[in-house]
């Protein structure tokens, strides 16, 4: 409690110090403030997105924009600084505080660049939160480091392009932040957007403890059970329900295409992969073949380096989808068109054993 006290202190002095403050005005207000954010992923000091530069020293200015905030408070120019950039590495032990989000720098910002290149305007108070949950990859970055490449040839050099993770502004997005491969020739859905009242980011998430705020929706759709709603009538995975949420269709396809890459691997790039979701690069060297992430597999030294260019688009699909537990809500036209189109392209390669989709 002392500790709470001191950082209630802290944020009641900083509130002060600019005019548009901090909607938590009383001192009972903000310690259920601080309580919720101390449970919270930003505070958790522990975490591998604190204490992954430990031997290095400090954060790495690329990296203190989202791990610190000092680096958001520079990348805001809420130091005096460039607006836009990170000049200097940050310290370790420095957590995504109430200084973060409650500044003058953070309340003017309402427009977010992401990495494709895309601004997107008119965000309001989710654009801050949009900075750092956008993922740092999109379909331009996939074009480019596949160009002039055969889509169906190994090549050595090749690595795995990661989205990075929670990057649901980028699901949110759609084709207007490109966060997902988007393949030639195809449409994709934009900015998925919910009713007025339900359409920014902290009024579906605490926004301190950031759980999702499940009870409201009840109204509209009838459950609490976020994974039960069902946003269209057709059967976009193909398994002849009708009355499953989107959550499972979402579900289905992704499983689908983690088979796909899998036989697209073996047949065509002649060596077999294994996803581990919790190991980087993520995917691994099937080395027995047994299509399972055994001991010793999900290492570094036994990384995937048999990518071709097909393999590699849909495998960062899969990633997308994989790093955005909540995409089932964020955008799920999105999601199910980035599957589908993998698996309709992985399938000109391989023939699938699997089909039947119905892209929205």
């Amino acid at each position: 409690m002392t500790a709470i006290r001191t950082l209630v202190a802290s944020c009641l002095i900083f509130a002060a110090s600019f005019s548009t403050a901090p909607a938590q005005e009383t001192v009972s207000s903000l310690v259920e403030a601080v309580e919720a954010w101390l449970a919270s992923p930003h505070a958790q000091r522990g975490s591998e997105a604190f204490t992954h530069w430990n031997e290095e020293g400090e954060i790495p200015a690329q990296c203190a924009t989202c791990h610190s905030s000092i680096g958001i408070r520079d990348f805001l120019g809420g130091d005096g600084s460039a607006v836009g950039q990170v000049d200097h590495p940050s310290a370790l032990g420095a957590l995504i505080d109430c200084t973060a989000c409650h500044s003058t720098a953070a309340n003017l910002l309402n427009q977010v660049t992401f990495p494709s290149g895309a601004s997107v305007g008119n965000l309001g108070s989710s654009a801050v939160c949009m900075v750092c949950h956008q993922g740092r990859q999109s379909t331009v970055g996939v074009e480019k480091a596949l160009a002039g490449l055969e889509d169906d040839v190994v090549t050595p050099e090749l690595g795995f392009v990661n989205v990075h993770y929670r990057a649901a502004a980028a699901s949110l997005m759609g084709t207007e932040g490109r966060g997902g491969f988007e393949y030639p020739g195809k449409t994709y859905a934009g900015r998925f957007a919910h009713v007025p009242d339900f359409n920014s980011c902290t009024t579906c998430h605490d926004p301190h403890g950031l759980q999702v705020r499940a009870e409201p929706c009840a109204e509209c759709h009838k459950t609490a059970d976020l994974m039960a709603i069902r946003t269209r009538p057709a059967d976009a995975d193909g398994d002849g329900d009708t009355t499953e949420g989107v959550a499972d269709e979402i579900t289905t396809l992704h499983d689908t295409l983690g088979r796909a890459i899998s036989e697209y691997a073996t047949v065509i790039a002649a060596a077999p992969v294994v996803y581990a979701p919790d190991a980087y690069p993520y995917f691994f060297a099937d080395m027995n073949r047994n299509s399972a992430v055994d001991e010793g597999e999900a290492v570094y030294s036994n990384r995937y380096q048999s990518w071709t260019p097909r393999l590699l688009r849909a495998a960062y699909n899969y990633q997308f989808i994989a790093k955005d537990p909540g995409v089932y809500a964020h955008n799920p036209t999105y999601a199910m068109q980035l599957l589908i189109d993998s698996l309709d392209d992985l399938g000109l390669a391989a023939p699938l054993t699997e089909s039947g989709w119905s892209r929205p």
